[in-house]
């Protein structure tokens, strides 16, 4: 994915030096009567309609990332797809509406509560009475107990990748009779409402043989309202077929084909006609918007031959009718070349007219993480000094802005605004204060313009990616590489540093000359001479952290924050060295094993961080070979306080409580500012004008039986849900 999102992984590594330095913390958000957590930033955007308005049949052609390895959503290598076909076709007992927060699923339980909290807290399942697996089965006790005993962790033998919750369950047993289920537990679980969902039926989880291995090509036995009709890894394609057994409402599709596109060939992809439903890039969502305008077939500044200007042609036109006739001929032939470029580029842009971007905010935010395990950000004075050096509003608006979406700072570690547990507890850190991030360099020891000895060799940025990008820094002029940024003070020797380019195409400028000098420059730019501030040294070293990224194609949105940050840094006298590294390694040869200063990645958010989001802030603990465990906490910043709160939170069984702790704990994570959420990301999807109820869903789960497209002569509803406006 284009912002590198990152799955449930733990991970182990060598030993990390930690600080969790005491602070005041202001009040705490939701100590109040009024709720805190708001709305969602932005709603749902799937063309809403009611279900009699949409044609019975048709099928769905959907793009993704890839095919999965596995149809097991509980192994390691599950992916988003694992997921997406998990909602189509299994059980679950609660799903998340489109303010993120888990509801009931009816189609599935008529009631689910807690109905003892002493000795032992138990939960009760009324089940659907109608509720069967495809093979005519009832979904029942045996089914809840199986997988129980397959994620508990107490079987070694089966190969899963979390057990949280399932290992604090004591016993499952049949209620009163056939639709009852009683889950008791040992240990009291706040985020009960978590498990089952999804459910496998036992055929998979009842041996560790079938957990490992029957449910990774192939799902024999479902009970959702589409089944799985072929997964063809070979062809990457994975066909969902309409569920006869299904007792709810009937799929309005009668096949979903989810199949493998990259995200660079979507726009011709769905130009040709082979798509219906594809997550785009900010790129392509232009593209198609200015197809979609009336009498279109381009723009001015899109396409190709975008670029030349009108002496551009007329040169052309004279090379092609000059004298020199091998010139006239290689132009000749450029022309004919460039003319079929630009009619398949108009045919193109003509079947894209059929298509319209449909826009909101992912489940998941971009963070910059901080590296505490070793260099100058040990320091948890650092650490603050950097956040409070980022103006977090200006950076998401390059992001969100230019693509219409609200452009507001994401407030909190384990929640988004319109979640039960999100508060906006920045204000545990501070904002943007330039005065205040350059005192808490000098309580650390860092002096500006201090003696600096010279280094035998510039250190590498981060491990083997990084010695390559940076061995030929001097003689490459592409886009790869580590470039240091406000760490050249000779005097400047050609023109002013080049302008980034934003997402919307405008240039942008540094807010004022010798602000950031260098910090938006190319590749061995010099900077400026008679800068403002000279770079903080201490004991002999410059103030200058790695900054890692991922070199994609894809991630341009990240190396356009990441430069933002920069020049910010640069203003309180913190230099990055910026090393650009494969999207392959980015993840495991940096983020995972610590290789890095600062880097972007996103997580996604939870209806249960008391369970989900403890293992991503979990201090660090030695583990019996001498290693550190960090489970998910790649940025090794971590306080016994934090995990004390979120222990607390997870067994407490009074809701506002819960609430209020995990609250807590969430101004204390930004208190150790080990890492710094920015924005939501943004969502964006190419869909055909006459699909229905399928989208950029937001926050929400998506109601798979409620999707199709228009009846001839239909219109959808206008509210902002399939569901609201009485599509089900």
């Amino acid at each position: 994915m284009s912002q590198h999102g990152v799955g449930p992984r733990a991970v182990t590594r060598s030993v990390a030096f930690l600080t969790a330095g005491v602070l005041a913390v202001p009040a705490l958000a939701g100590c109040g009567s009024e709720d805190p957590s708001g709305k969602p930033l932005a709603g749902q955007d799937i063309q809403p309609a009611p279900r009699a308005r949409i044609t019975d049949g048709g099928t769905l052609r959907w793009a993704v990332d890839s095919v999965p390895d596995t149809l097991n959503t509980f192994q390691s290598d599950a992916d988003a797809t694992t997921t997406r076909v998990a909602q189509a076709v299994l059980p679950s007992m609660f799903r998340v509406n489109a303010s993120g927060r888990p509801e009931r699923n009816p189609d599935y339980l008529e009631s689910a509560k807690v109905v003892d909290t002493e000795p032992k807290q138990v939960v009760l399942y009324k089940l659907n009475q109608q509720a069967v697996w495809s093979d005519g089965r009832e979904i029942g006790a045996a089914d809840f107990a199986a997988q129980w005993r397959a994620l508990s962790g107490k079987d070694t033998a089966y190969w899963t990748a979390r057990n949280a919750g399932y290992d604090r369950i004591q016993k499952i047993e049949r209620g009163d009779n056939a639709l009852e289920v009683r889950v008791t537990f040992s240990r009291p679980y706040a985020d009960w409402r978590s498990l089952f969902s999804p459910l496998y039926p036992k055929d998979v989880m009842g041996t560790p043989d079938s957990f490992n291995d029957g449910a990774r090509k192939k799902l024999k036995v479902t009970a959702g309202p589409f089944t799985v009709k072929k997964a063809d890894r070979e062809d990457g394609k994975i066909t969902l077929a309409r569920n006869p057994r299904w007792w709810g409402e009937p799929a309005k599709l009668s096949e979903i084909v989810l199949r493998t596109v990259p995200r660079d060939k979507r726009a011709t992809e769905l130009a040709a006609g082979t798509l219906d439903l594809a997550e785009i890039d900010p790129a392509a969502a232009r593209r198609i918007t200015v197809a979609a305008r009336p009498h279109s077939s381009g723009s001015p500044l899109m396409g190709p031959g975008a670029d030349r200007s009108a002496a551009d042609s007329l040169r052309s036109w004279a090379v092609a009718n000059g004298s020199d006739d091998d010139a006239a001929d290689e132009e000749t032939v450029a022309r004919k070349k460039l003319r079929k470029a630009v009619a398949k580029y108009a045919r193109q842009q003509q079947a894209l007219s059929g298509f319209e971007v449909r826009k909101s905010l992912e489940p998941a935010f971009t963070q910059l993480a901080l590296n505490g395990a070793e260099g100058p950000l040990t320091d948890e004075r650092v650490r603050r000094a950097v956040a409070r050096a980022l103006d977090r509003k200006e950076l998401a608006q390059v992001v969100l802005k230019p693509l219409g979406l609200p452009a507001v700072p994401v407030g909190s570690h384990l929640a988004l605004s319109g979640q039960a547990h999100y508060a906006d507890n920045s204000g545990a850190l501070g904002g943007q204060d330039t005065k205040e991030a350059q005192a808490l360099l000098a309580d650390a020891g860092w002096v500006r313009g201090g003696p600096v000895k010279e280094q035998k060799k510039k250190e590498k940025a981060a491990g083997p990616e990084g010695e390559k990008a940076t061995g030929d820094s001097e003689e490459k002029a592409d886009d790869d590489g580590t470039y240091v940024v406000g760490e050249d003070n000779k005097a400047h020797r050609g023109p002013g540093p080049a302008g980034h380019l934003a997402q919307d195409g405008k240039q942008y400028k540094p807010p004022h000359q010798g602000g950031a000098p260098g910090a938006y420059a190319p590749k061995g730019t010099a900077a400026p001479a008679n800068q403002e501030a000279a770079p903080l040294a201490k004991n002999g070293k410059p103030l200058t952290l790695r900054f890692v990224l991922p070199s994609g194609p894809g991630s341009q949105t990240l190396r356009t924050v990441a430069d933002r940050i920069s020049g910010m840094l640069e203003r309180v006298g913190i230099g990055t060295e910026i090393s650009k590294v494969s999207d392959e390694s980015y993840f495991k040869d940096h983020i995972a094993s610590g290789q890095y200063d600062l880097a972007l990645y996103s997580w996604p958010a939870t209806a249960f961080p008391a369970t989900d989001a403890r293992p991503v802030y979990a201090k660090p603990v030695p583990a019996a070979d001498g290693s550190l465990n960090v489970e998910q906490n790649y940025t090794r910043v971590g306080t016994d306080q934090v995990d004390q709160l979120f222990d607390e939170a997870v067994a407490t069984l009074d809701e506002g409580e819960s609430r209020s702790l995990i609250r807590k704990a969430d101004s204390r994570i930004w208190a150790a500012a080990g890492s710094i959420p920015l924005f939501q990301r943004p969502q964006l999807l190419a869909a055909r004008k006459n699909l229905v109820n399928a989208g950029a869903f937001g926050l929400g789960t998506p109601v798979y039986e409620d999707m199709g497209f228009l009846k001839k002569g239909a219109k959808p509803a206008s509210g902002p849900s399939a569901k609201d406006s009485g599509a089900r």
